[in-house]
């Protein structure tokens, strides 16, 4: 248990090895690329978890009833 609470604390030293790990891997150009397919990814997400909601809230009341 111990073990799994160490391994969730990032210090400077471990994020900037993480950063160049991906730059290496990646590359500088596609970088950018990728943060914008999760920025859209997550944009999407959030839309979809926002309009669920809304659209169980419209049923008519004889399905609500049941």
């Amino acid at each position: 248990m111990e073990a799994l609470v160490i391994l969730g604390m990032f210090g400077p030293t471990e994020i900037i090895i993480i950063v160049l790990i991906v730059v290496l891997l990646f590359g500088g150009r596609k970088i950018p690329e990728l943060m914008k397919g999760i920025g859209q990814g997550m944009k999407e997400f959030k839309k979809a978890t926002k309009d669920e909601p809304k659209k169980e809230n419209n049923k008519p009341e004889a399905e609500l009833d049941k």
